[in-house]
């Protein structure tokens, strides 16, 4: 169904046309004078100039021509050209019961058909998450939510990093401290244990232990480098070292990212994309983009439009080792060959987007991906501590994901524990999915592209623009609902129908139902998860002010009350839909 302002819209752009006017002129906004009226065009102030006849006489011809309009109770103007609209609440409630009916509140089902890939998370094998993977895992798993939602295909890629030295570092580690492991006896033909040789724990102390010695010690980097080369080229210990690793790691990934309520479709690795490497390079070669400089293989991609140095595409070092835009490149090549994508998002810090603007006009050049197809990069910003750099543990370090989730889930646990009636178990689990829904908020409630400051009292505060305020107003609405039906019977629950408001709190928080459509709309074409944020505090708002001035239990006038109840049922559905499109799970009580 439309969204409600995309109906007004056509009723003005109507009444513009039929005065000799273009209809483009009748675009209409919310107002920003709620106390004048609903909703507003300008437009008669831009056709002024154009049909060279002042604002206001044809804001009047307008006005006149939606007299008797039944979707309007009041169409006023002012001077110099505005025209002001109220709507009739008949109209309203008559949207609302629509969107009642509707399964999903009124959102059209724009993505039938079109598949969509989104790259996310990012993390290497044998390595923690951190603070810097958490933006990348809720902002693309909120972008596909919301696809979803409006019926895109849509498919989420961990992208894991597999391939590269770090797996050499490790190998080579392992020999130092275990020798005598089978996988390292070139003579050994049998089969290799199903056991790891270590565990998760092992193998992220495994890691920088390596890479500090190797820093320091000139031979062994040499060894782990040759050690990659080995493993992928196939050597046959190295490639079961490797195989461990993986599995170790994806089982402790994937119980790491559930706790934060993100899920990936694929497990794709780096290590899945070199078999089209190539092929795709002797593509390139033979279209005569790929051309040898100073030793390296590279593609032209600057453009006579760039106001910038944009450097050439690198293939292939001179030492021969590929890079991260050869196999990002090749990544693309297989997603084409294996799920014929409209659109492929990348959800990365926004410090690589000219690596991705070199990897996409090499793909673009190449013919690599479909023409139709559309890359997109989606570069987010820091999350900083107090001081403004990138957040750090106390001593300096780069804080764990899960220490940061702990830390939060604490700061929320000593206020709910100053409701008595939580038994100490309840206020745990309680404490944990507020401090998950307080963290994701903080950060997607800020525009992807922003650098934001994670202040840890601001973000667990039960006030204010946060994630634990939001859930505090759904529990809020489920425990009047729970009193409400804990007394009524099923069939006294269905005699009544919504009525129009009986107060401007009460219309208020219609005219915010109504919006729901468009804002998820909107938040998803423009991958914007923060207006979706910001709607919901609005509701929340709206809706504690409509709590505070009606008693709903106590009402009298049961055809008032019923309604009521309907209302703020919708509010509820908007809200936890909202935030289960976030990745934010309710609590029962706080």
């Amino acid at each position: 169904m439309n969204t409600l302002i995309k109906w007004i819209n056509q009723e003005i752009e109507n009444a513009f046309a039929q005065c000799g006017y273009d209809k483009d002129y009748g675009m209409v906004t919310r107002s920003n004078r709620p106390d004048l009226c609903q909703y507003q065009c300008n437009g008669a102030l831009s056709a002024a100039k154009a049909y060279r006849k002042a604002p206001f006489e044809i804001a009047m011809e307008v006005a006149q021509k939606l007299k008797g309009n039944d979707h309007f109770k009041e169409v006023t103007c002012v001077k110099p050209g505005f025209i002001n609209l109220i709507l009739h609440d008949a109209w309203l409630i008559d949207y609302i019961e629509k969107m009642q009916e509707n399964s999903k509140l009124g959102c059209d089902p724009i993505g039938k058909g079109k598949n969509i890939m989104i790259d996310y998370g990012g993390p290497n094998v044998a390595k923690p998450l951190h603070v810097g993977h958490l933006r990348t895992a809720v902002i693309g798993e909120c972008i596909k939510r919301m696809g979803r939602f409006l019926d895109y295909t849509i498919l989420g890629d961990v992208h894991l990093g597999d391939w590269g030295l770090q797996i050499g570092l490790i190998i080579a580690e392992l020999k130092r401290r275990s020798p005598d492991l089978d996988y390292f006896d070139e003579t050994y033909t049998g089969d290799f244990p199903k056991e790891p040789p270590f565990t998760i724990h092992t193998l992220e102390e495994i890691y920088p232990t390596a890479s500090r010695y190797a820093k320091s010690n000139p031979d062994f980097m040499e060894e782990a480098k040759q050690t990659t080369y080995l493993f992928q080229t196939g050597h046959r210990g190295y490639v079961a070292l490797w195989q461990h690793i993986l599995d170790v790691s994806i089982y402790d990934l994937k119980k790491n990212y559930a706790n934060l309520n993100v899920y990936f479709d694929l497990w794709k690795k780096e290590s899945d994309a070199q078999p089209y490497i190539p092929d795709m390079i002797e593509s390139l070669k033979q279209q005569g983009l790929a051309y040898e400089s100073e030793g390296a293989l590279v593609v032209d991609v600057k453009e006579a439009s760039d106001t910038k140095e944009m450097p050439p595409c690198i293939l292939v070092k001179s030492d021969g080792a590929t890079l991260y835009s050869t196999t990002d490149l090749a990544t693309i090549v297989e997603r084409m060959a294996l799920y014929h994508p409209d659109e492929i998002i990348y959800i990365v810090d926004k410090r690589q987007e000219i690596h991705f603007e070199q990897v996409f006009r090499c793909a673009r050049k190449g013919h690599l991906v479909d023409p139709h197809t559309k890359l997109t990069f989606l570069g987010f910003g820091t999350m900083n501590g107090k001081d403004g750099k990138p957040f750090k543990t106390r001593d300096g370090g780069v804080m764990r994901l899960e220490s940061l989730i702990k830390e939060v889930a604490d700061k929320v646990y000593q206020k709910v524990t100053t409701n008595k009636e939580i038994d100490d178990s309840k206020a745990k689990q309680i404490a944990y999915k507020v401090g998950i829904a307080a963290l994701k908020y903080g950060d997607l409630s800020n525009q992807i592209t922003k650098d934001y400051v994670f202040d840890l009292e601001r973000f667990t505060s039960f006030e204010g623009n946060t994630g634990p305020y939001i859930l505090y107003t759904v529990v809020r609405i489920e425990s009047i609902l729970s009193k409400f039906y804990s007394s009524h019977t099923l069939v006294e629950r269905d005699k009544f129908n919504l009525q129009v408001p009986y107060t401007e709190s009460e219309r208020n928080l219609m005219l915010k139902i109504v919006e729901f459509n468009e804002v998820l709309t909107t938040s998803f074409n423009e991958y914007a998860p923060h207006k979706m944020c910001q709607y919901i505090y609005e509701l929340s708002n709206t809706f504690n002010r409509f709590y505070h001035e009606h008693k709903i239990l106590i009402e009298q006038d049961q055809v008032k009350q019923y309604s009521w109840i309907q209302v703020i049922t919708l509010t509820k559905s908007i809200l936890t839909t909202c935030l289960d499109l976030l990745g934010i799970e309710v609590p029962d009580k706080m």
